[in-house]
């Protein structure tokens, strides 16, 4: 990828996402209220367990006591509204893991007891073709599964990069993210990943923006113990 692309690529991304990022919820009572409104009187929209992941798109600069979330549940429903910014904790707090190497197609991260390795390539829509299936749209039909799953960084256009591998070592311990949990993930950003340590539950979280425009997402894969714990996706607009 050209240095001015790039250039060009990070500053939509951070503009667009500038006041976006993931957090977890934080509950002494073992769950939280996500409100309607920014009011502890509003009606309850749902309730989201203690380490369960959120995402928030910002924090009211006039009344931060609250932030504005999506969470989506085990029912694969997608909740929408505002929790008590006093049970939150954003992931970028926890000890950041330093990024060492970076390029359009690999970044490695590198701490002590960590080292992670991401890497994307080229995607063969020729080769694959058979695999996606599509869904009528107002008598226009439009790809959006692979292998049966919803595909995310498209918007509708031929993926052009996937996944490689994700790999994670963490105290000597080396595992791989099962590629059937990234292979309907398209159009990997390398250079737009962080990743966060949390010490005290040995618990590890990549965070990747990938694509842009209206196929941008973001998602979080979490480690806990040097075992694969799943993903959040989200489409942060």
């Amino acid at each position: 990828m050209r240095t001015d692309k790039i250039f060009v690529l990070a500053a939509a991304l951070s503009f667009q996402w500038s006041f976006s990022q993931f957090a977890k919820i934080v509950d002494k009572d073992g769950y939280v209220n996500m409100r309607k409104n920014a009011d502890l009187k509003s009606s309850i929209v749902g309730k989201i367990n203690s380490e369960e992941i959120i995402y928030i798109f910002n924090v009211d600069e006039t009344n931060k006591d609250w932030v504005n979330a999506d969470y989506t549940n085990k029912n694969g429903e997608l909740l929408s509204g505002y929790i008590h910014s006093s049970r939150i904790r954003f992931l970028e707090s926890y000890e950041s893991v330093p990024q060492t190497a970076v390029s359009e197609n690999k970044t490695v991260f590198n701490s002590k007891n960590i080292k992670i390795i991401i890497e994307s390539e080229p995607f063969n829509y020729k080769e694959n073709k058979k695999f996606f299936s599509s869904t009528d749209y107002n008598g226009q039909k439009i790809e959006d599964k692979f292998k049966g799953q919803h595909i995310w960084g498209t918007d509708g256009t031929i993926p052009q990069t996937h996944y490689k591998l994700i790999s994670i070592k963490m105290n000597g311990k080396t595992l791989q993210i099962p590629l059937k949990e990234v292979e309907n993930l398209f159009n990997i950003n390398t250079e737009f990943a962080t990743c966060y340590y949390d010490p005290k539950n040995e618990t590890l979280y990549i965070n990747m923006v990938n694509s842009d425009g209206a196929g941008g997402y973001a998602v979080l894969f979490k480690i806990v113990k040097g075992e694969y714990k799943g993903k959040t996706l989200i489409m942060p607009f």
